[in-house]
C-alpha cells in the first residue's frame, strides 16, 4: 500500500511534459498513475511508476529535478461511495490529505487511488485495519 511517487519540477512552457514523457518512454519506464498541478510559471509532474529509483535517476541524469515522496496506494471497490467510504476513515481518524489523483489502471472493479497524507504510518495503519490492503501491481 505504502509506495514512492516521483515528483519532477518543470518549466510550465510548451513541450516540456512531452520530452518528459519522451525520455521515460525510451528508456522503458511504464507509468502506472500521472497528475500534474501548475502554476503560471513551473508545474509538478506527479508519477507512479515499477522502479522508481530508476526513474528518478534517468529524470536526474537528464537535468531534470526530480525527488522521491512516499504516498499510499489504495485498492477500493469500483463503484459509487467508496472514495467517500475511505475518505470518512480518514476524517475519523484526524489525518489530513494533501492531495490525491487515480491510478491509470485497475484491475478486477477496482479502483486505485494514491493519497499524499500528512501522517503516512497512520494512514497505512487505518486502511489495513479497514480491509484496504490489497497489494497494487504497480
Amino acid at each position: 500500500m505504502k509506495t514512492t511517487q516521483i515528483s519532477v519540477f518543470m518549466e510550465n512552457k510548451n513541450g516540456r511534459l512531452a520530452e518528459i514523457t519522451r525520455l521515460l518512454a525510451l528508456k522503458n519506464v511504464s507509468l502506472r498513475a500521472v497528475t500534474i498541478a501548475d502554476t503560471a510559471d513551473f508545474g509538478i509532474l506527479r508519477l507512479i511508476v515499477k522502479d522508481p529509483d530508476y526513474a528518478r535517476d534517468v529524470l536526474l541524469e537528464a537535468g531534470f529535478t526530480a525527488k522521491e515522496t512516499e504516498v499510499l496506494a489504495v485498492a477500493m471497490d469500483d463503484r459509487p461511495g467508496a472514495l467517500a467510504e475511505v475518505m470518512e476513515l480518514f476524517e475519523q481518524n484526524n489525518v489530513n490529505i494533501e492531495y490525491l489523483y487515480s491510478i491509470l489502471a485497475g484491475d478486477g472493479g477496482k479502483a486505485d487511488v494514491v493519497f499524499k497524507v500528512e501522517d503516512l504510518e497512520k494512514g497505512q495503519t487505518i486502511m489495513r485495519k479497514n480491509g484496504y490492503d490489497r497489494p497494487l501491481d504497480l
